[in-house]
């Protein structure tokens, strides 16, 4: 549950455009934002720290992909329109919610995320520990779990990643990055990665359980995180 010091008030907006335009956004700050973003086709987006020339330009073309790099930190991402929920939280410096360690500055984030994702029936969890990292996880942001994000216990399984968090900061401002899959399937991720076949087929075994959907439609999602926030 988010702290009582949350219960200010959060401005909720739509934004719609391509995901180059989405990631352009300037990150306004003074004040708590919610916002809900839509675009208009598939795109690979890179983290800060990655070249483009991890992409394969190529075959991001052939299924008429976008190529993006984002301002915040992580691996890369694939985002499906109509399929994945995309949702920018910014809160200012000086809120009750803003923490200057960054890695705890995640934690209220990832609390309210796995509150929404219980109240839907799913088994969530935040992770609050140390980031867990894997050989991939510099390439791909599913592929590792760092703090505040959301996993979703798996009977018999390891906890699979449901939602992903990267963070942008500027001197008045944080802002949150959160993607939560509408499913998880690493086979397109990886074919639009510069990759030798041998690396990419490694990359699919290793990649097939680690994140998953939530099985929800995102409207349903990103209504439940709006009504946790609110609480």
């Amino acid at each position: 549950m988010t702290p009582a010091s949350s219960r200010l008030a959060w401005e909720v907006v739509e934004h719609r455009g391509s995901a180059a335009e989405l990631h352009a956004r300037p990150l306004l700050t003074g004040r708590r934002l919610v916002e809900v973003l839509t675009w208009r086709r598939t795109a690979l987006v890179l983290g800060s720290t990655q070249s483009l020339r991890e992409a394969d330009r190529a075959a991001a073309d052939r299924i008429g992909a976008d190529l993006v790099r984002r301002r915040s930190g992580g691996g890369a991402v694939l985002l499906h329109p109509h399929h994945d929920l995309w949702i920018d939280v910014t809160v200012p410096r000086g809120d009750p919610l803003w923490q200057d360690d960054v890695a705890v500055s995640f934690h209220w984030l990832g609390q309210a995320w796995a509150a929404a994702l219980r109240g839907l029936g799913l088994d969530a969890s935040v992770h609050l520990a140390p980031s867990l990292e894997g050989p991939w996880s510099r390439k791909v942001c599913f592929a590792g779990i760092g703090a505040g994000e959301v996993t979703i216990g798996v009977p018999g399984d390891r906890p699979r990643k449901v939602v992903g968090l990267s963070q942008r900061r500027v001197r008045d401002a944080a802002r949150f990055q959160c993607l939560v899959p509408g499913s998880w399937d690493p086979a397109e991720l990886l074919g639009l990665l510069a990759l030798a076949d041998k690396e990419r087929a490694s990359g699919l075994t290793e990649l097939a359980d680690v994140a998953t959907g939530t099985g929800h439609p995102p409207a349903d999602v990103a209504q439940a995180l709006l009504t946790q926030l609110e609480r």
